[in-house]
Parts: structure tokens; sequence; C-alpha cells
């Protein structure tokens, strides 16, 4: 709650629009876009073209309801990902079945299999 707190009293502080002042990968605004041609190119192409990623490879996991979910993205400086790799929780939390099955019976298979609570969409590979 304190960090919220933080956050809502820096947002009040600030004035005018919350935008990254950098062009080549800001949108212009709405009424710049209807108004000005080369705002309308820029936002055409932007959108179109999207934003020039810097090359090299970057991992990044967050935090889900059923575990980690992880983002592996490879660039090579354009603006599609070379390498994008989605590392699902389910699929990972499956791999522990074998050991949460060792000394059971196999009619507990589906008890065991119901507690991690596998998402089969994540997991067919």
């Amino acid at each position: 709650m304190r960090i919220l707190h933080q956050a809502l009293d820096r947002f009040s502080k600030v004035q005018g629009p919350m935008d990254v002042p950098d062009p080549r990968i800001s949108l212009p605004s709405k009424t710049d876009a209807m108004s000005d041609m080369e705002s309308m190119i820029h936002h055409f192409k932007l959108i179109t073209d999207g934003i020039h990623a810097p090359p090299g490879e970057s991992y990044f996991p967050v935090e889900a309801s059923k575990g980690e979910l992880g983002m592996y993205v490879v660039s090579d400086g354009g603006t599609k990902p070379v390498r994008w790799r989605v590392r699902p929780p389910s699929f990972v939390n499956l791999a522990a079945l074998p050991k949460l099955l060792e000394g059971h019976l196999i009619a507990d298979l589906i008890t065991i299999n119901a507690s991690i609570d596998i998402v089969l969409g994540e997991i067919d590979r």
C-alpha cells in the first residue's frame, strides 16, 4: 500500500500529458494526427512498422496466477523479434507430476493432477 501511495503522490505532481518525449517511440496526439499531415504519416509509420528494439536477447519473468510466466525475446535490431519463446507456468508445473505421484496409487493421479491446476492449452507444444 505504501508503494501505491507513493506512486499516486508522484502522479498528482505531474503537469501535462504523461508520455515519452521521444518521437521515435511515442505516438502523436490524436488532434495532431487528425489535423497535421506529418503527424498522420508518423502515426501510420509507427503503427505499421513498429518500434526498433535494440539487438540482443532478454528474458522477463512475471508472477502469474499459476506460477512464473516467462518471455524470452531475441532481437536483431529490427521491428520483429528473431526468436520469441513463452515459458508458461503449467508446462513447468506438469514436469513435477512424476515426483508427486511416487508412492501413490494410479487412482490418485486425477486428484494430484487437479491439485497443480494445469491449463492444457499451455502444455500442448
